[in-house]
């Protein structure tokens, strides 16, 4: 019963941020220099997770075939390749270079 709740109340939660963002956008309005630190503070914190998703696994170095993988993946994806191109292609890389003994 305690799991239902939760979910419900988190479901409930999530919603109500999805709503409020394009309800606030029109009624606050940010100066030019806000928009742009925003934009550049989401890549930059996207970039930190991929970044330590591919590179630690339980504080310690993946190895070299997940780097690899997602480098394949953020190039085929930075040349507009379609996604289940990108996520293919990542995931083959990263098999097949476990496959070859890559740890």
């Amino acid at each position: 019963m305690t799991l239902v709740v939760a979910t419900l109340v988190l479901g409930v939660g999530t919603f109500a941020f999805r709503f409020a963002g394009p309800v606030l956008r029109a009624r606050v309005e940010l100066s030019e220099r806000a928009e742009k630190l925003m934009a550049t503070s989401a890549v930059v914190l996207l970039g930190a997770l991929v970044a330590t998703q591919a590179l630690i696994v339980e504080q310690e170095f993946a190895g070299f075939a997940r780097p690899a993988g997602v480098l394949v993946g953020g190039v085929l994806a930075w040349r507009k390749a379609p996604f289940i191109v990108v996520v293919l292609a990542a995931a083959g890389t990263g098999a097949g270079l476990r496959l070859l003994g890559v740890p």
